[in-house]
């Protein structure tokens, strides 16, 4: 069991019988030398993000949580009579040991990570009861721009930015002097661009 003071950023725990991540913590104090902590956690089965307040006598479970080393491979389009013939869609993975092992996640679960998906990335999967439910990025991941509008010539002191298409589709912020071809890094966390790491040729 962890007390309130060892809870911290990635800690995995239970909560209403749920396995939360924990995203953010801030401890209050109170009256009396007493204290508080609040969070910011997220249900890694659901990827529902909630705040909520913990009392100093609190002890918490951790999760279970089983992390494996785990490649994306593709995305695999899919179509459910159940949502009128809207595709959904099933991304796959395999274990980088054994390729024939694969599964899948579907964007339901994987939320906001899965516009950073490309093919053979490598990344860290959430095993609960050998049931994958989540997934841990990388926190930068490099891209190649496919489609970029023109920017201003030679400005790389600008402060403006631009829209451009990723190699997977994702359409991301980026500074005026970034070209079509050019390989540019990315933070997955803030979803920021964080720098050019090619030119295009």
């Amino acid at each position: 069991m962890l007390s309130i003071n060892e809870l911290k950023p990635g800690s995995l725990i239970i909560v209403d019988n749920a396995p939360y991540q924990i995203l953010e913590v801030a401890h209050q104090h109170i009256g009396r030398g007493g204290s508080s902590i609040q969070t910011k956690i997220r249900n890694v089965k659901t990827g529902q993000v909630l705040s909520r307040n913990f009392k100093p006598a609190d002890k918490f479970e951790e999760a279970d949580i089983e992390k494996r080393p785990t490649k994306f491979i593709y995305f695999h389009p899919v179509r459910s009579r159940a949502s009128n013939g809207v595709s959904r869609g099933a991304y796959m993975f395999q274990d980088p040991k054994d390729p024939k092992n694969r599964f899948e996640l579907s964007k339901d679960i994987l939320g906001d990570s899965a516009k950073w998906l490309k093919p053979n990335i490598e990344l860290i999967v959430l095993f609960l009861e050998e049931e994958p439910i989540n997934v841990i990025l990388p926190i930068k991941i490099d891209f190649k721009v496919t489609e970029a509008p023109p920017g201003i010539q030679g400005d790389r002191s600008s402060a403006g930015t631009k829209s451009v298409t990723l190699e997977n589709g994702t359409i991301v912020q980026v500074p005026l002097f970034i070209n079509s071809g050019d390989v540019i890094r990315m933070n997955t966390e803030t979803g920021e661009y964080a720098e050019r790491i090619e030119k295009a040729k």
